[in-house]
């Protein structure tokens, strides 16, 4: 398969759209990667907008196809979906030794590794930004300057911080339970020492492009009012507390005043019911940015 060839492997009617699987050869990540897309029943008159989605830790990408309910509302939006996978894949493709599900396999944290092993595939920043988008927007009828992004966990981590770092290629950016700062959490101190190097003090340069956190504390002006965002977070989610650090990208976002739209959500926890229940309401955030 040539990088830019893509092999159809799944396909179902939905809402009078289609959602579609297919597999196609990473040129960044080397190796074979799949990726879910719903085009909307609007694709078939012309080119719709798009909204990537990244899921979390030990998913891929049809997590979020078979279980958030997304179809009905982006075939009302108009909005096509794309879910790329959350790591590469594939026997060449290095693990965490111990077989941990928060590293390694379904564990990519939407960086580019620049340590060995992990540097010659762990390329998913690159990805996500660039090497899918432009498969996308040469193979099916989206438009690609109408994008936004959004994900859940680990891959609200990595919406927050592709957004906020590349604002002039998203209209929105939305997220489920984010980790928001992987420098002060143990999910992400793992990923980034081992994926990056050092830790948040002597690679704080590096490390600090991959925290929401501290993105939000450098912004400027026109970061601030370029950036619709709207974050959605259980208050009985079982790694709150420890994992995701919702409240300091609160205090830091209020100190810097930069305008995010952060909700607690009592009584709902880490889950895919969580996200189900409001999905309607962050893809009707984005159509308003999209159109």
């Amino acid at each position: 398969m040539t990088d830019d060839a893509v092999e159809k492997i799944g396909f179902n009617l939905s809402f009078g759209g289609q959602q579609l699987r297919f597999k196609h050869r990473s040129a960044i990540l080397q190796c074979d990667m799949t990726f879910s897309i719903y085009l909307p029943p609007q694709a078939q008159q012309g080119s719709v907008p798009v909204l990537y989605w990244l899921s979390g830790l030990t998913c891929t990408d049809e997590n979020f196809v078979t279980k958030a309910g997304a179809q009905r509302y982006a075939a009302e939006h108009g909005i096509a979906i794309v879910c790329p996978d959350t790591s590469p894949r594939g026997d060449e493709v290095p693990d965490d030794a111990d077989g941990a599900y928060d590293f390694g396999l379904g564990a990519g944290f939407y960086v580019n590794a620049t340590e060995q092993p992990w540097s010659d595939h762990y390329q998913m920043y690159d990805y996500v930004l660039d090497e899918l988008p432009a498969l996308i927007n040469s193979k099916f009828p989206v438009n690609g300057d109408k994008i936004s992004i959004s994900g859940h966990s680990m891959g609200g981590h990595g919406a927050l911080t592709i957004a906020l770092e590349n604002s002039a290629r998203y209209s929105s950016v939305s997220a489920f339970s984010p980790i928001c700062s992987p420098m002060n959490c143990p999910w992400g101190q793992k990923a980034l020492s081992a994926y990056l190097g050092g830790n948040a003090q002597d690679n704080a340069d590096q490390w600090a492009k991959h925290d929401a956190v501290a993105l939000v504390k450098g912004a400027d002006i026109s970061l601030k009012q370029s950036m619709p965002t709207l974050i959605d977070q259980g208050d009985a989610d079982n790694f709150l507390a420890e994992q995701l650090n919702t409240q300091l990208l609160i205090d830091t976002a209020e100190r810097v005043n930069f305008p995010m739209q952060i909700r607690f959500q009592p009584g709902y926890d880490h889950s895919y019911f969580f996200i189900a229940t409001l999905i309607g309401e962050h893809i009707k955030f984005h159509a308003q940015y999209l159109r």
